[in-house]
């Protein structure tokens, strides 16, 4: 859980070690990490909050006319970088966006996530979440750029000599570990260069923050391995994409109210559900961003398409495996690598509490109907039915359209993000691919 750490213990903390640089990390409203490099002589007044810097940080491009914003460091995220020099070392600080008087800055992500973690709170509930993220260990091109090239051709659970991206990962969970991250697995994924790595249970805002730092330590580390880890949802074609699964559990106090007795699961669980499942739509657009990620959302990928729950089909978005005890824990397995995550879980977050507040059934259930990888007119009538949006704009649509998302992330967030993810649809729809090359140019 996150650590309970004052302004004084960070101060200390940074002399014992002799931190020189101290990165002002913050995340844009399109999930990339951004930062800001001070001397550790300026330490004390970041963290009192009298950075003043650019909105467009993480408003996601720079304007004409942009708003300064004072940057204000949580003192329970510093962490020091272990593959930077000792002396002189290197730390950071995860911050939040306010406004010159104070206020909150309305277009920052922890804060919306933030916001509606106290809602959940407010009710007496806290939600904690673990991960399972995967990528690609892919090689470069000797100018920095990566290639469709990967770093090895082994399959899922392989082992070395296979296995050529062990040593990396075990680079990554150990780097990750010393930088307070608990890592419960790690091993090969069913593509060619594709991993997966699991981090343990935490609070939203606690594993949205390690989500964040996972994606630039995993990077790092395989830099400096020769290597370029990519999040891409679905970089390969004809192959597995990469996901983010999120392990969802719900608390009162010390109590976890997702069990299941007597093969039936508990209220809280079904309610959850049927929150996540009534606004599928809206959370899919923050929980897949990217024109990409729809690649990866088609029938017969082992991916997530539909908007539904199930104990064993892989084409739900909901999951409930089958625990040895009582309790369980909802897997979300519909989320991809490329999303912000403090957007993300502010979304499931309020969609998940309105199911709760307004008991909301999570229909439909799909177990062991094994929906047709062809274009069947079953497939048809089941993706129109209950498919999750098929495109990027669809989605977009769909979060437009939803009240209650909206509202949690706020007008400065919506308008925001849809500008630019619409343009983002826009250019890949004004671009000309080579599958259209290969398919009309020679028939037509």
């Amino acid at each position: 859980m996150q650590r309970v750490v004052t302004v004084d213990d960070v101060i200390a903390l940074a002399e014992e070690t002799h931190v020189k640089f101290v990165r002002l990390q913050i995340t844009d409203i399109l999930g990339a990490l951004k930062n800001v490099a001070i001397t550790v002589e300026e330490l004390e007044r970041a963290l009192a909050g009298r950075v003043l810097f650019d909105s467009a940080i993480i408003e996601g491009h720079i304007r004409g006319r942009a708003r300064d914003i004072l940057l204000q460091p949580d003192p329970s995220t510093f962490e020091i970088f272990p593959w930077r020099p000792r002396d002189g070392a290197v730390a950071r600080l995860i911050c939040e966006a306010r406004n010159p008087d104070g206020t909150p800055f309305e277009a920052c992500s922890r804060l919306v996530l933030r916001r509606a973690a106290a809602a959940l709170r407010e009710a007496g509930l806290e939600l904690t979440v673990g991960a399972e993220i995967e990528f690609f260990l892919l090689h470069g091109d000797g100018q920095g750029q990566p290639k469709l090239e990967t770093h090895d051709r082994a399959g899922y659970c392989d082992l070395s000599p296979v296995d050529l991206g062990e040593n990396a990962r075990r680079d990554m969970v150990l780097t990750l570990e010393e930088m307070g991250i608990e890592v419960m697995s790690s091993h090969h994924e069913e593509a060619p260069g594709q991993h997966e790595i699991g981090l343990k249970d935490d609070t939203v805002v606690a594993i949205a923050d390690k989500i964040a730092t996972f994606k630039f330590v995993v990077r790092t580390v395989a830099q400096r391995h020769g290597l370029h880890a990519s999040f891409m949802p679905k970089p390969l074609p004809g192959r597995s994409g990469s996901g983010l699964t999120l392990k969802l559990s719900l608390w009162r106090e010390t109590e976890n109210l997702f069990t299941v007795q007597d093969g039936k699961l508990s209220t809280a669980a079904r309610h959850f559900m049927g929150g996540l499942i009534r606004h599928s739509g809206a959370l899919t657009a923050l929980t897949n961003p990217l024109v990409n990620s729809y690649k990866r959302m088609v029938p017969g990928q082992l991916s997530p398409y539909l908007a539904a729950w199930s104990r064993d089909n892989r084409s739900t978005m909901l999951r409930v495996p089958t625990q040895p005890d009582e309790s369980v824990r909802l897997l979300l397995r519909s989320p991809d690598p490329a999303a912000n995550p403090y957007l993300a879980l502010a979304a499931i977050v309020a969609a998940g509490l309105d199911g709760i507040e307004g008991q909301i059934e999570p229909e439909p259930f799909i177990n062991d109907e094994v929906v047709g990888e062809t274009d069947s007119p079953a497939l048809r009538t089941r993706l129109k039915k209950d498919g999750l949006p098929r495109n990027l704009q669809n989605a977009l649509q769909a979060l437009e359209g939803d009240e209650l998302i909206s509202g949690v992330l706020g007008e400065e967030v919506v308008q925001r993000y849809l500008r630019h993810k619409e343009n983002e649809w826009s250019e890949f729809e004004s671009e000309i691919h080579t599958w259209e090359i290969e398919k009309y140019l020679a028939n037509y």
